[in-house]
């Protein structure tokens, strides 16, 4: 399965990020093998808006299922939730930790936005 998690840096040993749409990166790890993508999210992160809107379009092309992550907007969420993207909110550590936490659950999925929008 593909995850998407928010990061700090562009390694499995670096901190998740608790933004969604406005992470420097945003890391796609298979679970079963660990392989991973570093997505450089750089254009979203001084985004006027939208920039959860774009992070989650990306986070689809990639084929993740699954979105790790601190906090995700209401648009952002929709955009996420439209396609067919769970989303585990409140992830702190780093990458490798919060995707070990995800493959040994229990997972509590979120069923809708943990954050104000950005206005």
């Amino acid at each position: 399965m593909k995850i998407a998690v928010t990061a700090k840096g562009v390694h499995l040993s670096d901190e998740v990020d608790p933004r969604f749409g406005r992470a420097p990166y945003i890391i796609i790890v298979d679970t079963e093998t660990m392989d991973f993508e570093a997505i450089d999210n750089s254009e979203n992160v001084n985004a006027f808006k939208g920039a959860g809107i774009q992070a989650a379009t990306m986070v689809s092309e990639k084929g993740a299922e699954v979105l790790l992550t601190g906090y995700c907007g209401p648009n952002a969420f929709k955009t996420v939730e439209a396609a067919g993207i769970k989303v585990v909110s409140d992830v702190a550590g780093t990458i490798e930790e919060a995707v070990e936490a995800f493959k040994t659950g229990p997972v509590e999925y979120s069923t809708g936005a943990n954050k104000e929008g950005h206005w």
